[in-house]
């Protein structure tokens, strides 16, 4: 997609969807070696860095719907990454050795996003709207 010249690029519902899906490309393409996506890779970031995790928590970090985050932990527990124990009505969400193993390679296919937006915006530009987003979703939370 060239230069935004859409009319809507003054609204901000219509940019931030866009930058979302321009994003998202571009973190889904760093993933892909690894065969999963983006989300996903938060998904297992998560987990691994707190086993035993419960989905309502995994849920608010991703901001996602706990339906959607039942099926992504199960996408993964397919794939050998992730395992759930339930005690009585509790679920916890555990990494499994290769799930605990991906992190390094998760942690590179990160820094490579992070380096690749970067060298495009600029790293005081990249920054600056990083912090803007966080502000704005907070105060709309």
């Amino acid at each position: 997609m060239d230069k935004c010249e859409s009319k809507y690029c003054g609204c901000l519902y219509y940019s931030s969807n866009a930058l979302a899906r321009l994003m998202t490309k571009m973190a889904d393409e760093e993933f892909a070696p690894l065969g999963i996506t983006s989300s996903y890779a938060i998904l297992i970031n998560s987990i691994n860095e707190k086993p035993g995790i419960h989905p309502k928590e995994i849920s608010q970090q991703m901001q996602l719907s706990p339906s959607t985050v039942t099926r992504l932990i199960e996408k993964m527990e397919t794939r050998g990454l992730v395992e759930r124990k339930s005690h009585g009505r509790i679920t916890e969400v555990y990494p499994t050795k290769d799930g605990i193993d991906l992190q390094q390679k998760l942690k590179l296919c990160w820094t490579n996003l992070h380096e690749r937006y970067t060298a495009i915006l600029g790293k005081e530009e990249s920054t600056h709207l990083t912090e803007n987003i966080k502000q704005a979703i907070q105060t709309l939370i």
